[in-house]
């Protein structure tokens, strides 16, 4: 299903849903971030997806890193919250979700890399190489905010 991101966009459509989302920030160990080309909205993003009912939020982000990427890893750390109204999902079967994502920190602990139905290319990249990717503003903060290590998680 194909979407549009839109932020702080006066005509972006209004949202109809709210989903809680997630993402994980999980490196190799030369330090290269681990990202996904998506299916959906041909950008890159960090690894994740929506939480099931019933499912912990921590488990949601081993599943889909799993999905998404062919690795297992381990939920570290909490990166932050984003929860910008500002930042609507537009799919073309009509929904128009708000933004909610918790991201998460994580360790690689096994698995291969590989892609899926949402994503069409999997990478490790070089933080220095970030710029040459098009990547959503929002995740963009995620992955930041991720790879800096920061005392407190983000709330916003």
């Amino acid at each position: 299903m194909a979407r549009v991101d839109y932020i702080n966009d006066p005509n972006a459509p209004k949202a109809n849903t709210i989903v809680p989302s997630v993402t994980a920030v999980a490196c190799n160990a030369a330090g290269e971030v681990l990202l996904i080309h998506k299916t959906d909205n041909d950008l890159w993003a960090l690894p994740g997806g929506g939480v099931d009912v019933g499912e912990a939020v921590a488990d949601a982000a081993v599943r889909e890193t799993k999905e998404e990427t062919g690795f297992d890893v381990e939920v570290t750390g909490l990166v932050g919250l984003y929860t910008n109204p500002g930042h609507v999902m537009a799919y073309d079967d009509g929904e128009v979700r708000q933004q909610f994502s918790i991201c998460f920190t994580a360790r690689i602990t096994g698995g291969a890399l590989r892609t899926s139905s949402e994503s069409k290319e999997v990478a490790f990249v070089d933080p220095s190489k970030l710029d040459e990717l098009n990547i959503h503003p929002s995740m963009r903060m995620r992955i930041d905010h991720g790879l800096a290590n920061r005392p407190k998680p983000y709330i916003g």
